[in-house]
């Protein structure tokens, strides 16, 4: 599905679930990664995450879209937009729209882990991300740091 063709389904959703209409913009956004959609409050364009099309089903990608056209719909008229607001759970009730994202069924990256470990005193340092072993030290003894395990 393209960006065009998305544009038209949420045009069509709003129509007839909401009957009224979609005048902005609405398009994939890959850079989503926990999320279904996001309606965005400044420019009011929807932006929804291509996984959910390409992971799930048709059906589930309109209740991500239905539940983005209640924040839309909802903001614009002035009204309780937000997940916590009644009316936003009444809409979202009203026209069947998903209330969560399904859990995407793809493993996430597993993070690096990196240990280093005081020469001196043997105090270990587990870390993400690898640190520059001129400028630090050990903060227990002041010591130099090696790296012993990536993984």
């Amino acid at each position: 599905m393209t960006d065009y063709e998305l544009q038209k389904l949420v045009e069509e959703v709003s129509e007839t679930d909401f009957h009224r209409k979609f005048t902005h913009e609405a398009y994939f956004n890959s850079r989503l990664r926990t999320t279904g959609g996001r309606y965005q409050l400044q420019t009011h364009n929807i932006d929804i995450n291509p996984r959910m099309l390409s992971e799930h089903d048709l059906p589930t990608l309109i209740g991500i879209i239905k539940h983005e056209l209640c924040h839309y719909h909802l903001h614009l008229t002035h009204q309780g937009y937000q997940h916590r607001d009644a009316t936003f759970r009444h809409l979202l009730r009203q026209v069947g729209g998903s209330r969560f994202a399904p859990a995407s069924p793809v493993k996430s990256r597993k993070k690096v882990r990196l240990i280093y470990v005081c020469q001196q005193c043997g105090l270990r340092y587990p870390r993400q991300r690898h640190i520059d072993l001129k400028k630090y030290r050990c903060g227990k003894c002041g010591g130099r740091l090696q790296l012993v395990q990536a993984s």
